[in-house]
């Protein structure tokens, strides 16, 4: 007997490649329940060959269900998420709302999969920022054999990071200069058509922006706390795909080739990598697929024990949607939850 699960922000961008993901890895499902708020009852998003109408999240009773995938942005998450855990329903959610949290589980399985036993506390595990998920794919293996003393991460994040409402605003702007049409911001405070923007995310009090402490906070949860980490996140004019510059330094030395060897063999990392023209992966090219790509691997002559890396990943996947389905099997495969119907 499968399991039931419920998928609330079904309509968005992740919520739709969350329905894709679960149908094209085969999650052992019974019954897959797409929710979202009340304006899009009735609406209905694809499961494979199916159709499924959309349910209103406040008339849904979770008593039966045994795995909610949660993208519905923090607050939505903050106020259900606890309901939703109080009937049984394991949350997995992919805002910011519960990361920080130190009873709740911030996972991506490849680099911290034995965490996920603490999801008992809340009932709640948590899924990454999209820039972390990839980043420390590609620095686990990295920490494991050289033991990673500092990072500084420069990111190129893609309009898809800020929803639909990011990627109409990269279409129409685009579309205006070519017509010679006038230009709106709306979603980003500067234009992003043809332009960077070094702003993602509220800034605070340091001058950093939220998203780059999150980079910051996420990787010292999950990967070790004494790495020190900075980072500069800019939201370029790419649809679907981050991509980020990594400079590395370790307490051990560890050369190129080194490293080249370890990440081909590391879980959830590809290694393109060749010293030619095109040799390397773009976040276009990372659209569609599962993995992480490295490229670029390189000695930092500049510090002991340094490395830089480029790593590329799909944003909608590994940055949210795969990594969330991926948590959901990791629950399944350890035996963590059983169907409830199966339980009765």
């Amino acid at each position: 007997m499968g399991f039931v699960i419920a998928i609330v922000g079904a309509t968005g961008n992740v919520g739709r490649e969350m329905l894709n993901i679960l149908e094209e890895r085969g999650f052992p499902a019974d019954k897959i329940v797409p929710l979202a708020s009340r304006k899009s009852m009735g609406q209905e998003v694809s499961y494979g060959d199916k159709l499924i109408k959309v349910q209103a999240l406040e008339n849904y009773d979770f008593s039966e269900t045994d795995i909610c995938l949660m993208s519905a942005g923090g607050n939505v998450s903050k106020e259900w998420s606890p309901k939703i855990a109080a009937k049984g329903c394991v949350v997995i959610d992919n805002s910011s709302a519960w990361r920080y949290d130190s009873d709740v589980p911030l996972i991506v399985p490849e680099v911290n999969a034995d965490a996920i036993s603490g999801f008992t506390k809340r009932n709640i595990i948590a899924n990454p920022n999209c820039s972390t998920a990839q980043l420390v794919v590609a620095l686990k293996p990295l920490h494991d054999a050289a033991t990673i003393k500092r990072i500084v991460v420069s990111t190129y994040q893609s309009v898809s990071g800020a929803g639909k409402e990011g990627m109409d605003e990269l279409f129409t702007q685009t579309r205006a200069v070519f017509v010679s049409d006038s230009l709106e911001n709306k979603k980003f405070t500067k234009r992003i058509a043809f332009n960077v923007i070094p702003h993602i995310d509220v800034f605070m009090e340091d001058g950093y922006t939220k998203e780059e402490w999150k980079v910051l906070a996420e990787t010292k949860k999950m990967l070790d706390p004494k790495i020190k980490v900075t980072c500069t996140a800019v939201r370029v004019p790419v649809f679907i795909g981050h991509a980020e510059a990594v400079n590395i330094e370790f307490e051990k030395p560890i050369s190129a080739d080194e490293a080249r060897d370890i990440l081909r063999e590391a879980p959830g990392c590809i290694v393109i990598d060749k010293h030619e023209d095109g040799g390397y992966i773009t976040p276009y090219e990372s659209a569609g697929e599962d993995a992480t790509f490295i490229s670029r691997i390189r000695e930092d002559a500049t510090v002991e024990n340094g490395l830089n890396i480029w790593v590329v990943s799909d944003n909608l996947r590994k940055g949210a949607a795969l990594n969330t389905v991926q948590i959901a099997e990791l629950l399944v495969n350890r035996h963590l939850i059983q169907p409830k119907k199966q339980a009765a």
